[in-house]
């Protein structure tokens, strides 16, 4: 019995070690949400828990502030200010970050339109301009160009 409980506290001892360097080395990617990566991150310290880990909530809301992208970074420091870390819950954590994100997502969206919108304007403006029509040619609308032939008549030719 002593042997059997020695080798389930080693495999859980190693376990717990591989759960810990999840934990540490974890990090939000590129276009990953704040819902997905805060469930990947509960996950892992709920196995921790599990497995014996001591682990109080701070922990994992300095771990989520720590490990989020780039783009959060002006959230992360407003946080950190304004806020008491020791007391703030993960659903408090993941409710403000929501929202930044959800802003974060609008404003990203409309500057986008805002772009297409410039770009369409744009090249709507330099239409027409260009090489020009040329000489003796009188141009249609439709941009074919009639020449007049030795016989008198006008013969059109395609845009060339």
């Amino acid at each position: 019995m002593k042997k059997k409980y020695e080798g389930s506290a080693r495999v859980k001892r190693a376990q717990l070690q591989a759960l810990r360097r999840d934990f540490e080395t974890l990090q939000m990617k590129d276009g990953e949400s704040v819902t997905s990566y805060c469930a990947r991150t509960m996950e892992i310290s709920n196995k921790m828990r599990f497995h014996g880990e001591k682990m109080e909530d701070v922990t994992i809301v300095e771990k989520i502030l720590r490990s989020l992208t780039p783009k959060f970074d002006y959230v992360v420091c407003s946080i950190e200010e304004l806020k008491d870390i020791d007391a703030f819950s993960l659903d408090e954590l993941q409710s403000s970050l929501l929202v930044h994100e959800q802003k974060m997502n609008r404003s990203s969206t409309s500057e986008e339109q805002a772009l297409k919108a410039s770009i369409s304007t744009h090249f709507s403006n330099s239409r027409g301009r260009g090489r020009g029509r040329g000489r003796g040619e009188r141009g249609n609308r439709d941009g074919s160009r009639h020449f007049k032939a030795d016989d008198g008549q006008f013969q059109s030719k395609g845009r060339g």
